[in-house]
């Protein structure tokens, strides 16, 4: 048989072609499937809509609560780090300050993925901006406790006036 020429020759060869009387809905279903009608087509389009809604609401919470962990990463950390100032410990606080810092930042991205008309996403971001907050208060918190925070007057003895002399029964007094 040459090339290009048409499948006359071969029994099991099927030209689709053809116009036959015989339909989809004549063919009888294999064992075990049941076919779907329209109403049923729809009902599953909307549940899949729901588990989607579902996950992505899931994933937000997840998101959510991804702070905590780090919160007691961190705090162990700086536990670890002790009350002395040196380099590791300046290091850990102030990266306790950053991490809390550049998560606020990107709230908005963060959550991007999982917005839709069914997922309530502001609980979850405001969760997240609490516990981030949290973050950032026990960085201040060990700025306190390594004395790096202006809290006393002595810390401000500087940039306050000179005291002015004044003269009382025969002394001078500051």
């Amino acid at each position: 048989m040459e090339k290009g020429k048409g499948v006359v020759g071969r029994r099991w060869a099927i030209d689709f072609n053809e116009s036959s009387s015989l339909s989809l809905r004549d063919i009888p279903d294999p064992p075990g499937y049941a076919r779907a009608s329209q109403d049923q087509d729809d009902s599953t389009v909307s549940r899949k809509k729901d588990a989607e809604s579902n996950w992505k609401s899931e994933k937000a919470w997840e998101v959510a609560m991804a702070p905590v962990k780090n919160l007691l990463m961190m705090a162990f950390m700086m536990w670890m780090a002790g009350s002395t100032v040196h380099l590791f410990s300046i290091g850990i606080t102030f990266s306790a300050l950053w991490q809390p810092i550049s998560a606020l930042q990107g709230v908005g991205k963060v959550f991007e993925p999982y917005k839709d008309s069914k997922v309530d996403i502001l609980t979850p971001k405001l969760l997240f901006i609490a516990l981030n907050m949290a973050g950032l208060g026990l960085g201040v918190w060990k700025l306190n406790t390594l004395g790096l925070l202006p809290t006393h007057a002595s810390d401000w003895v500087s940039s306050l006036p000179p005291a002015q002399e004044v003269e009382y029964g025969g002394g001078f007094y500051r």
